[in-house]
């Protein structure tokens, strides 16, 4: 999934917890052969080839999951949205460093680009597209969906707490440490990585971040993102990052993308609808400064 996981634990039994990191990290490995499209033979790999020529049986987890992922599509009115894989091409981000593509080879990938255009049979266990060429990239949530069960596994082990990090875009902090009300985390400044924004602390719930200095390139004078607008099938503008805090990697990692794309106004809407959720949205100012705003419960 493109970064280092991190897990921190405590709890009574020392004798036991390197075998159940052990095992939490070989956790992160199956999620990561399950949903990579970077590895050909995956089930995620093998749908995307086969899904718009017809039905294609799925394992039942990756079944569950695409169903969430397309929940959280049609919350956000198409702003999360799993078919981005054309548009990632189309922009050289697949592989590559990124590039300008042509008004031609833009048009062809948002003709493929759009929640819509996967179907989903929970009885028959099946996936299909409504055309060929459409493409599901899960690198916007699948970090925090592995996350999440690293944590189920953590509690089923009874570790009394833990912290579980998936390269500090996703965070869990699961209870507290001993003497603390919980884990401290510290908010990246979007425009300095040495600088800290804000901190905050997390006990039970889950911290994300999407932010647009990341990977990106500059062209003609002008700085382009890999975070799209499914919509529009532009790089975002306007938003550095929006860090989540919520019950769950999984609803962060897909609301931190909904919001950079969805901005404040909008954003303010989507989180007036989910209760014990809030956000932080990083605007650009004049300057080479930033502004802070505050969404949510």
């Amino acid at each position: 999934m493109g970064c280092v996981y991190s897990i921190v634990v405590y709890g009574d039994d020392a004798d036991a917890l390197p075998g159940i990191v052990e095992a939490a990290l070989d956790e992160v490995d199956r999620i990561d052969r399950l949903l990579s499209h970077y590895k050909p033979q995956s089930p995620l790999s093998r749908l995307n080839r086969e899904a718009g020529l017809g039905p294609v049986v799925v394992d039942p987890e990756l079944l569950a999951f695409l169903a969430a992922c397309l929940r959280w599509s049609e919350a956000s009115d198409g702003a999360f949205d799993i078919t981005v894989g054309p548009l990632m091409k189309a922009w050289g981000f697949f592989r590559g460093e990124g590039r300008v593509p042509d008004d031609r080879a833009l048009a062809e990938a948002r003709e493929k680009v759009g929640w819509r255009h996967v179907g989903l049979d929970l009885e028959k266990g099946t996936v299909r597209f409504d055309r060929p060429g459409v493409e599901l990239d899960l690198g916007g949530i699948a970090k925090g969906y592995a996350v999440d069960r690293v944590v189920d596994g953590l509690r089923k082990n009874r570790v009394a707490a833990a912290r579980v990090s998936a390269g500090g875009s996703t965070v869990y902090g699961l209870g507290a440490p001993p003497g603390t009300k919980g884990w401290r985390i510290a908010i990246e400044d979007p425009l300095d990585a040495r600088r800290v924004a804000r901190r905050v602390w997390l006990e039970d719930r889950a911290l994300s971040v999407s932010g647009t200095s990341g990977r990106s390139f500059d062209a003609a004078g002008r700085r382009y993102s890999h975070l799209m607008d499914p919509r529009s099938g532009q790089p975002v503008e306007g938003v550095l990052s929006a860090v989540v805090l919520s019950s769950s990697g999984t609803a962060g990692d897909a609301l931190d993308n909904a919001l950079v794309v969805l901005g404040v106004d909008e954003g303010r809407k989507l989180l007036r609808r989910l209760p014990l959720t809030e956000a932080f949205l990083f605007l650009p100012e004049a300057g080479g400064k930033w502004r802070l705003v505050r969404l949510g419960s």
